[in-house]
């Protein structure tokens, strides 16, 4: 027994066994008892070793899929987790960590509503509902997790030779998404049901969906991220962090930005093709042009050097403008009456003294409103000024509240 516990070899070889004894059909719960006797635990990499292995050898990723849950249940508790490494904040590894906090909280959100069902008349299923309708909603932004990890996290392991766990995992991820999205769906189905019928919903439906959330976490926890961060260099790391935004969070967003001492990534690609990628998201060049294009403000943007770099084009101007102003200087864009103000902006936007300047102006029947902002990069160095232009004579005129749905009228296909 002690030659088992204490040899990787002899241990991978009984937990192989174990797996294979699943494969045709033992009782589980016999299978963890027999573990039991022989292991105390079973380091988190030889896990991975094992799965890959048996696919090695043949076994079917779709045959390790269906067994991927019952022989956790046979692992459960049983994985080492001395050795793992630490993080700091804003790591990757750090982010997926508490994204899975996040769900874990909506969890047991859930499992309080499962609970108090027991309780509920037919007359209370209805808000019950809705509760339960809100927290799944929540749950489904897991997707974004997922999505992290099968296109920014997998492909690294790959890389590494380790292949058959991450098609495993993958896998298992479309099974939840589809139970997610059954379950939800069963929640918002109109009509009324009784206490029953949604007791009956809760255990074929609900359950299900939230338990395999549940055990991916545990797979994460236990065997993915320590692996991963065995496996993976900084450079790498640093290569999935820079992409990150490119899918988004679940349920947490990132307070500290994570800056690696020791790495370098290469030229970042991202995968959706022509996307421009911002802190918060990307859009395409196409989504950024009719966004400007639609937004009831004008935008002029002048760099640094105090050249103008770029203006929106709405349908509804206030001010004329044309892309033969691009690359002027902002100077020779103004009558000599107010250049002396734009030079008095400019510096003391440029020295750090101020950062915004508002005039409003009475011109044509119309209340024209101007705020001038100075860009400032995430150090403070000064990037340029934006100039932002609206017309609130509609506005002004607005009195009390408006909470119904009501189109203005003006519509265009």
């Amino acid at each position: 027994m002690n030659e088992t516990k204490n040899s990787p070899e002899k241990r991978k070889e009984l937990l192989k066994h174990m797996i294979l004894q699943l494969h045709s059909g033992e009782a589980p719960d016999l299978v963890k008892n027999r573990l039991a006797q022989l292991l105390t635990s079973i380091p988190y990499d030889e896990v991975v070793e094992v799965e890959q292995e048996l696919i090695s050898e043949g076994l079917p990723v779709e045959e390790v899929l269906k067994l991927c849950d019952i022989h956790q249940l046979v692992l459960d508790g049983r994985i080492d987790q001395t050795g793992a490494k630490t993080v700091p904040e804003g790591h990757p590894v750090d982010t997926f960590k508490k994204e899975n906090m996040e769900l874990g909280k909506v969890i047991d959100q859930i499992e309080i509503l499962f609970g108090e069902l027991k309780t509920l008349k037919n007359h209370d299923i209805k808000q019950w509902m809705l509760k339960v309708h809100a927290d799944f909603n929540s749950l489904m932004d897991v997707n974004k997790h997922y999505l992290r990890k099968e296109y920014l996290l997998f492909p690294f392991l790959e890389k590494y030779e380790i292949t058959g766990p991450p098609k495993v995992m993958w896998g298992k991820h479309d099974e939840i998404r589809a139970m997610l999205k059954g379950a939800i769906e069963s929640v918002r189905t109109p009509g009324d049901i009784s206490a029953d019928e949604a007791l009956l919903m809760k255990d074929l439906v609900l359950i299900p969906a939230v338990k395999g959330i549940a055990d991916m976490i545990t797979k994460e926890e236990e065997i993915l991220l320590p692996m991963s961060l065995d496996k993976l260099s900084e450079t790498d790391w640093l290569s999935i962090y820079n992409q990150t935004m490119e899918f988004g969070y679940c349920l947490y967003d990132p307070a500290v930005e994570w800056k690696p001492e020791n790495a370098e990534a290469g030229e970042v690609v991202y995968n959706t093709g022509r996307n421009i990628q911002l802190s918060t998201g990307s859009f395409n060049p196409d989504e950024l042009e009719a966004i400007f294009r639609t937004l009831p403000v004008d935008l002029t943007f002048v760099d640094k050097d105090d050249k103008v770099k770029f203006f929106s084009l709405g349908p509804d101007r206030v001010f004329t403008r044309n892309r033969a102003i691009i690359g002027r200087d902002v100077r020779m864009c103004h009558p000599p009456s107010s250049v002396h103000v734009v030079e008095q902006i400019l510096n003391d936007f440029r020295n750090g003294t101020q950062s915004t300047a508002s005039f409003w102006i009475n011109m044509r029947g119309k209340f024209i409103y101007i705020d001038y902002y100075a860009i400032r990069d995430k150090e403070g160095k000064y990037l340029g000024t934006l100039e932002f232009t609206q017309d609130l004579t509609r506005l002004r005129t607005l009195e009390g509240e408006q909470r119904l749905l009501s189109y203005s009228g003006n519509q265009k296909p």
